[in-house]
């Protein structure tokens, strides 16, 4: 009986030898690839969000608790420091950093309940609301610096001054009702939660030159440019006297076109309601309304005498600093017109637009 014979392989050697071919993986299609949305400025803020708050020790931010989830009212505010660094998403995080860290110190939101001494802050500042026909509403502050009575006495301690300046922004945001927000405004759209301001500068005098005005202004600018950024829309000044007026029109060679959008000199406060012709009816009658005096508007808590802040001595015995004021040398009796348009015009860009700079 013959052997069986072994089945003969039809593949050549070198086939027999190859290894079994590897399947490429499929293609990604291209809808896929188009439906992941590209990362954005602001969705990159709000992933930092963790670390910044863990840095700062503190997640709170005008009265909102920030969440890295999609909340509405913490995406705006993400957005309002993203704008004020022209979408820089570092120096964005940075200044949120430096507020948070400064709101951690300062507790701003508990300064509402505090009270601040009547003869050094009295008629000083108020805050109002306006609806349009519409029922929309606006957010005023308002800073008469004419009832200014004692320069020393109200910007001689400059760590009193800022808390109860802080004190009046915070009045302010609380009317924006920041934590009420439902929907995030688009990235590139108009940003609706914002508050106008207007400065009175009725019976002030400009003709008094203080040197150090500029250098005891400079801490208070920064830090409300630094904690309270695109907060504002609008900043209106009435009263003003004819030699700001024409250093207004000078500086117009020079500002930013955005900041010039916000800067309302005028040289009459009832001018102020042919401006804002939605709401001039409920304006207060002193600014062309029909409403009743700014002076019966809310206004922080004031005192006869208010307890002494901690550092109020040392910075008693500091003349230097008795006219600083955080818009720039807002006292009674300024620096130079010059000086006083100069700090004024970049406090105007500190709190709509913080990174723009001029002269």
């Amino acid at each position: 009986m013959s052997a069986e014979k072994a089945p003969v392989s039809t593949e050549s050697p070198a086939a027999a030898a190859a290894p079994a071919a590897v399947t490429a993986p499929a293609a990604t299609p291209a809808a896929t690839l188009a439906a992941t949305p590209a990362a954005t400025p602001l969705t990159k803020l709000t992933a930092r969000l963790p670390e910044i708050t863990k840095k700062a020790d503190h997640n709170e931010m005008w009265g909102v608790e920030l969440s890295p989830s999609h909340h509405a009212p913490t995406q705006v505010i993400l957005l309002k420091f993203l704008r004020a660094n022209n979408n820089d998403v570092a120096g964005a995080e940075k200044q949120l950093t430096s507020a948070l860290e400064w709101r951690k110190k300062v507790q701003p939101t508990k300064l509402v309940s505090e009270s601040f001494d009547k003869k050094k802050f009295g008629d000083l500042g108020f805050v109002t609301i306006h609806k349009d026909e519409a029922g929309k509403e606006t957010v005023i502050t308002w800073n008469i610096y004419g009832a200014v009575k004692d320069n020393k006495a109200t910007f001689g301690n400059i760590e009193e001054f800022i808390r109860w300046r802080a004190a009046l922004m915070e009045l302010g945001v609380q009317k924006l009702r920041l934590n009420e927000i439902k929907e995030p405004l688009a990235e590139d759209g108009e940003d609706i939660y914002q508050m106008l301001q207007v400065h009175d500068y009725l019976s002030v005098s400009f003709l008094r030159m203080d040197p150090v005005v500029k250098a005891a202004s400079k801490e208070t600018i920064e830090t409300f440019s630094m904690a309270y950024p695109e907060l504002l829309a609008h900043k209106y000044f009435v009263n003003v006297p004819a030699i700001m007026g024409w250093i207004f029109g000078v500086m117009k060679l020079f500002l930013a076109p955005a900041t010039l959008r916000k800067f309302h000199p005028m040289a009459s406060g009832a001018s102020l309601s042919t401006e804002l012709k939605g709401i001039s009816a409920s304006l207060p009658k002193e600014y062309g309304g029909q409403g009743s005096s700014v002076k019966d508007a809310e206004t922080v808590k004031l005192v006869d005498e208010a307890p002494k802040v901690e550092g109020a001595e040392k910075n008693d015995a500091e003349p230097a600093a008795a006219v600083a004021a955080p818009h720039a040398a807002e006292s009674k009796s300024a620096d130079t017109a010059a000086s006083h348009a100069d700090a004024e015009t970049k406090a105007v860009e500190a709190e709509p637009v913080a990174k723009e700079t001029t002269a």
